[in-house]
């Protein structure tokens, strides 16, 4: 979604970064909020909670989430040394704000430069337009599979847009991230979800709600006592900010020479 209206506002507007990520924040906020809600009002459904309460806290609770992360971001600016700047700060620093290194990636590429110059029609990378027609396609051999073959219950399985929107997150999230959640994934919901089926039924929510929990409370709890200090753990190679790869900031079109980097 945020890559369909960056394309669309490149193409209206080339040439105007600010105006392309006004547009996409606008457009994604307003997908997001609305999945956000609907999620917690399923949730307050299945709680049987009143509507009245559920909406009444979903009002006081975007309020006072916009105040905290207001205050939460200035603090942060105010306090913390050289924040958003990967090259200056220490090794394993937290505060290298990768995602908004991918928003302003993007208002480069969709909104500056345009897609017009780096997709189609003058661009080099035109060819990855047809994965927009790819994944509309995809589908429909699933289902005529799963139509065909009944049989075959694993074909039902076979989400194809799920599959591709787990790569939307990436960047920022780094291929660690994607083999941590698989690796849960694929215990909880393949080896207990097969032995321990009745276990995992009564559960398998709340275990997953205590992990979200956790994380957020060790990450808040790491923020405030230690790295906000500076303190960022023990010095092992997990803590580079980089992919470990000298070559992956190289360019790959042709013509383009960099130093250090090999040429196409």
């Amino acid at each position: 979604m945020g890559a369909f209206t960056q394309m669309i506002m490149g193409y209206v507007y080339p040439g105007k970064p600010l105006a392309n990520a006004t547009f996409e924040a606008y457009a994604m906020m307003c997908v997001d909020c609305g999945l956000t809600a609907i999620s917690s009002f399923k949730l307050g459904l299945y709680m049987k909670i009143p509507p009245k309460a559920m909406f009444l806290s979903q009002v006081i609770g975007s309020f006072i989430a916009s105040a905290c992360e207001f205050a939460t971001v200035w603090l942060l600016f105010s306090s913390v040394e050289n924040i958003c700047r990967p090259e200056l700060l220490p090794r394993g620093s937290q505060w290298t704000c990768p995602y908004n290194q991918v928003i302003y990636n993007n208002m480069m590429t969709w909104g500056a430069v345009g897609p017009k110059r780096v997709f189609y029609p003058n661009g080099v990378y035109s060819n990855l337009f047809i994965f927009f027609l790819l994944g509309a396609l995809l589908p429909i051999p699933v289902w005529f599979l799963a139509r065909t073959l009944p049989e075959k219950k694993w074909i039902r399985l076979i989400n194809v847009s799920t599959i591709f929107i787990a790569g939307a997150s990436m960047p920022p999230v780094s291929a660690v991230n994607y083999l941590s959640w698989f690796a849960v994934a694929f215990f909880l919901k393949f080896v207990v979800y097969r032995k321990y089926k009745r276990w995992w039924a009564k559960y398998s929510y709340l275990l997953s709600v205590a992990i979200d929990t956790g994380v957020s409370l060790m990450a808040f709890l790491v923020t405030v006592t230690l790295q906000i200090h500076n303190v960022n753990g023990i010095d092992w190679w997990g803590l580079d900010v980089s992919d470990h790869c000298p070559l992956a900031t190289c360019p790959t079109a042709r013509g383009v020479h960099a130093e250090g980097c090999p040429a196409f």
